[in-house]
């Protein structure tokens, strides 16, 4: 089974998205726009991409703790 890690933090205004496991060893490349993709040092893939200034735009108001819907669509 696939694992997608999905981390927001309200303070820091960021969404974080792994979808292979975060390692110490890991490189960040902005590439324009509020996004950044995170690279495995040793090979360079891509294992998960960062925003920026993420607000969600749901009309709450600001809260310390908030809730992120993640859904998940497979193809076959």
């Amino acid at each position: 089974m696939a694992r997608i890690r999905v981390i927001y933090d309200p303070q820091g205004e960021t969404l974080t998205v792994y979808w292979r496991e975060p390692s110490p060893d890991q490189v960040c490349e902005e590439t324009g726009e509020g996004i950044i993709l995170i690279k495995d040092r040793q090979t360079g893939e891509v294992i998960g991409f960062e925003r920026l200034y993420f607000r969600p735009d749901d009309g709450e108001e600001e809260t310390a703790f908030r809730e992120i819907t993640v859904e998940t669509l497979t193809q076959s």
